[in-house]
């Protein structure tokens, strides 16, 4: 292209520049400028942003919110509850709208279980080996009819774990066959509370180690608050009748 045509067409591209200073100008600049001309367009952008925005919080609050805005998810599924599972990750439902889209191949990077299906005595030491080898402080959904209770295969699926409490502690349980991905969702917003809750301050006059003890969160989406007090616990529900 001749040199002459500079004068004539402007091609206007954007620019980052940074000085020795650390503060980053963007402008858009043409070919034909000076580059004079070019850093009095800039503005600074990073310096403009943060002379005057004041963040007062605590080290506990600020934790708990980094923590509860990055679950990484365990990536397994067992069963059909995974599908839903997989649903709640793609576009549609989004999960990652929640921090929790990263789904980890490794349970030394996750630190949020979602048992999704069927859990057999087969795949219950292999499902322990797993919570095992996640790093604390880490949390477990029971997702579906099958991990909460045996589901359809309670009474004769006699190589069904009744519920994968059994096998793990559980958070929080999401009940259905299969539930949607808004249900899964609404149970990773209940593992958000919890995490909120959480306390590392010591406990005034205590021995070191012993903190303060977390806020559990109160279930608003329900009517029950606690269970009933007039009901013996159960012990037995593996036990199957004929």
């Amino acid at each position: 292209m001749p040199l002459g045509w500079r004068n004539v067409l402007h091609l206007h591209t954007e620019h980052v520049i940074s000085d020795d200073r650390g503060f980053v100008f963007a402008g858009t600049f043409s070919r034909g400028g000076m580059m004079g001309e070019m850093m009095n367009q800039c503005q600074p952008w990073i310096e403009g942003r943060f002379e005057e925005n004041v963040i007062t919080t605590t080290v506990e609050q600020a934790i708990n919110w980094a923590r509860q805005s990055s679950v990484w998810p365990l990536t397994f599924g067992l069963a059909c509850c995974a599908i839903e599972m997989m649903a709640a990750g793609a576009s549609r439902y989004d999960m990652d709208r929640f921090g929790a889209g990263a789904f980890r191949a490794t349970p030394r990077q996750a630190d949020l279980m979602i048992v999704a299906g069927t859990v057999t005595y087969k795949m219950a030491s292999r499902v322990r080996r797993l919570y095992n080898m996640m790093p604390d402080p880490k949390f477990v959904i029971a997702m579906g009819a099958c991990t909460v209770g045996g589901g359809p295969y309670f009474k004769y699926g006699y190589h069904v774990v009744k519920g994968v409490d059994l096998v793990v502690p559980v958070d929080v349980y999401v009940p259905g066959c299969p539930p949607r991905p808004e249900s899964l969702l609404e149970g990773l917003m209940r593992i958000q509370d919890k995490i909120r809750g959480h306390k590392i301050a010591r406990k005034q006059g205590a021995m070191i180690g012993v903190k303060v003890d977390d806020e559990l969160p109160v279930p608003h989406h329900s009517g029950y608050v606690a269970a009933p007090a007039d009901h013996e616990p159960v012990f037995d529900h593996q036990k199957i009748t004929v």
